[in-house]
């Protein structure tokens, strides 16, 4: 889940997983819409918990063409227009879209989730992405989501990234795409920029591991990691696959304190949905160094998005990311937790639509 990162723990008793418990929070006001829209992204969660064979996000969706066009996101059912997130007066002038999608460099994200997460947490940035005129793409990373890849079996990042280097090798050489990240995705991202730069048009990272060359995922939030404070280090929980002997094969956080570490500005039910759809984050990818080079990795246009109230990747944290290594333009989104998807949609939509509205140096 999120940037979960942790050194190797000394063996304790309390951080061996036991099993899953679940904490359902309710009891918040909402829009009917919004609310129909919780209780079926819920329920979609639900069903994929059920699911014992799943085949992976790349393999339902092949590449697209001319004839099938753009594919549709794992992540939501076909929406009609009585489904929209927010009122139609909030989102962007759709006159003034048609005009401006038409000289975009594309139109397409590719939805990258982090640690733990999986392509359902982009529920509400696919409906506003959509409903202005834009495609939206999730995947679900090997292990994450839908793909019920063993944890304690992915031993690279390669491996766990695998899903999108599949999906963007088999996009046209003409395509070009948007990846927006969160948290541990971020050093997804950062890989497939390395390998595919050329179909990458910009990188987008919310609150989210922004890697240079040599550089671990672990490495990004080290500082924080060795200051992390009592709520960090209550919830973790650990994962030993090949024994209490061996380094931990996984890594989750403790359900009853999700709340209050990665969603203390999100909504109740959201906070339900994650609780049953979260899965443990493979360890071995967050201690991979990744190579990187500024011919390709270098080559991609950089975006970070700062979230002002994260526990996860403090606001101190972000700006380490930042000034190691500098992207082109920094955003923010005040109010928002660890998960602005959630917690701010709306400001995160605006941000990411001005980002692809940006003209091509």
């Amino acid at each position: 889940m999120g940037n979960q990162l942790s050194c190797i723990p000394k063996k304790r008793e309390k951080h061996v997983k036991t099993g899953n418990k679940v904490r359902v929070m309710s009891k918040r006001k909402m829009g009917l819409e919004e609310e129909l829209l919780h209780q079926q992204a819920l329920a979609m969660a639900l069903y994929q918990q059920q699911m014992t064979q799943v085949r992976s996000i790349s393999q339902r969706f092949p590449a697209p063409s001319s004839k099938q066009g753009l594919p549709r996101s794992s992540s939501a059912r076909p929406r009609s227009h009585s489904d929209l997130l927010v009122p139609s007066d909030q989102l962007l002038n759709r006159k003034q879209d048609a005009s401006v999608l038409e000289n975009l460099e594309t139109k397409h994200f590719v939805l990258i989730h982090g640690g733990g997460f999986g392509a359902w947490c982009w529920y509400k940035s696919i409906a506003l992405l959509e409903e202005a005129g834009f495609v939206a793409t999730a995947l679900d990373l090997t292990g994450s989501g839908i793909d019920h890849t063993e944890t304690n079996s992915i031993s690279t990042l390669a491996q766990y990234v695998k899903p999108l280097l599949d999906y963007l090798e088999t996009l046209p050489e003409s395509d070009r795409v948007i990846l927006a990240c969160h948290n541990f995705g971020g050093a997804c991202v950062s890989y497939a920029m390395e390998y595919f730069p050329k179909k990458i048009a910009k990188a987008v990272f919310i609150t989210a591991t922004m890697l240079k060359d040599g550089q671990r995922a672990f490495d990004a939030i080290a500082e924080e990691i060795a200051t992390a404070n009592e709520l960090i280090q209550d919830a973790q929980v650990f994962i030993y696959g090949n024994g209490n002997e061996n380094p931990p094969t996984g890594l989750e956080f403790d359900r009853n304190q999700v709340k209050e570490l990665f969603f203390n500005q999100s909504p109740t039910k959201d906070v339900a949905l994650a609780t049953v759809s979260m899965r443990p984050i493979p360890f071995a990818p967050i201690l991979e160094r990744i190579s990187l080079t500024e011919e390709n990795y270098g080559s991609v246009r950089r975006f970070f998005i700062q979230t002002s109230d994260d526990r996860v990747l403090t606001p101190a944290a972000q700006q380490r990311l930042i000034d190691a290594n500098p992207p082109e333009r920094v955003l923010k989104i005040k109010g928002s937790d660890h998960c602005p998807f959630f917690a701010k949609p709306q400001s995160l939509h605006k941000l990411l639509v001005e980002i692809a509205q940006l003209e091509k140096i």
